[in-house]
């Protein structure tokens, strides 16, 4: 157990490195970005300087350098207004109008968007304050804006790329771990097969050599049940057979073993529906997962308590519960406890919950969870199946 909470929390530390990296890499690419940003800025000061100098200018005046700066924004749209905010010239700003009309119409849409968002700078065209004054409104480029969104993509595509990969090896990994479940299990079945064969022979020997003895017959229950433990671990890993089977008839085995096999002070409570409940199960495999929720309830209760065996039946489904007055289950365990491996006993290997969950939802498509747990009080786990 400690090695797998190793492992887990070495999941979690990896995990956090790698969101970690993500956020850094995010924060150093908004931080160029924004420098970029403010090299554009200082670009269009510079042009709207020129655009000032190009509109101020006389005959005297040598335009060549106004006129190079002016020319040489291919990248950063650009559009000119007038302070009552129609549109002098634009540059660099894609617009879809069939007409000039329509493309100035378009541009005159685009400023005032540019000018609600504080994206222009104001120049004026003389020194009073009559002389007017033009709005250079700016756009980022083209290239700005790709590399703008250009971290969200990439950190998209990669946590696309490590969500898959992390379900390739879930599932690889469950893939596996089900192997050596169908491997276990049919090995354990084929061992167990010869010496039950054998106890099947001698206590037939028996009966016939000594047919009034009492114990024989107990004998005989001890070997089918042997058999009938061998016969479950052979299905486990092939899809077992399911027929219509009375739901009360399982649940009154199951009782009926329990209570000759534990304590007097454990307690068996039975709350079933006077009508029978006939669905479509496995019973042997069945019979085994409320008798793993017995086990463990006997052991939380500590051989000394209430098991309450309860079942109900609505129209699509037939529900059972099975309540213990243990010792319960701790809050940051409950998501643990059909974890292969996760005990809380100091004797026991984990599987038991781990293969009543496998037998409930993958053979009879059903859901087996903890419906309430409370420290010192009591568990009830529920099993829904449906008709």
């Amino acid at each position: 157990m400690q090695w797998t909470d190793r492992i887990r929390h070495v999941k979690i530390i990896l995990v956090v490195a790698a969101v970690v990296i993500a956020v850094a890499s995010l924060v150093v690419s908004n931080a160029l970005v924004r420098e970029l940003a403010d090299e554009e800025r200082n670009k269009m000061e510079t042009w709207a300087e020129a655009m000032r100098a190009l509109n101020t200018a006389d005959e005297n005046t040598d335009l060549n350098l106004v006129l190079k700066v002016i020319n040489e924004n291919h990248t950063i749209p650009v559009i000119v207004t007038d302070a009552d905010g129609n549109v002098q010239t634009f540059r660099n700003v894609k617009l879809k109008g069939e007409t000039y009309e329509d493309s100035i119409a378009q541009a005159g849409t685009a400023s005032a968007r540019l000018l609600d968002e504080g994206r222009y700078i104001r120049i004026a065209l003389g020194d009073d304050a009559e002389d007017g004054y033009i709005n250079v409104c700016y756009d980022d480029s083209v290239i700005l804006k790709r590399l703008a969104a250009y971290p969200y993509i990439q950190l998209g595509v990669v946590m696309l790329f490590v969500v898959v990969a992390i379900f390739a090896l879930l599932t690889s990994k469950r893939a596996e771990q089900n192997k050596v479940w169908v491997g276990l299990s049919k090995e354990t079945a084929h061992q167990l097969g010869t010496p039950i064969s054998s106890l099947m022979a001698w206590v037939e020997i028996l009966k016939e050599n000594y047919p009034d003895d009492t114990m024989i017959p107990e004998m005989d229950k001890d070997v089918k049940r042997l058999e009938l433990i061998a016969e479950r671990f052979s299905k486990i890993g092939s899809l077992p057979e399911s027929v219509p089977a009375s739901l009360n008839g399982v649940m009154a085995h199951v009782i009926e073993y329990m209570d000759r096999r534990t304590s007097s002070k454990v307690k068996f409570v039975k709350d079933f529906p006077p009508d029978d409940i006939t669905i479509r199960i496995n019973a042997a495999l069945f019979e085994w997962v409320i008798e793993n929720l017995c086990k463990n309830a006997v052991d939380a209760m500590e051989g000394s308590g209430t098991i309450t065996l309860r079942m109900e039946s609505t129209a699509d489904r037939a529900v059972i519960e099975v309540s213990d007055t243990g010792k319960g289950i701790r809050k940051k365990d409950l998501r643990n406890v059909f974890r292969p491996g996760f005990t809380t006993k100091k004797r026991g290997w984990g599987l038991g919950l781990s293969l009543a969950k496998r037998i409930v939802e993958e053979y009879h498509k059903g859901r087996i969870y903890v419906k309430s747990s409370e420290p010192g009080k009591g568990t009830t786990f529920r099993i829904e199946l449906r008709k």
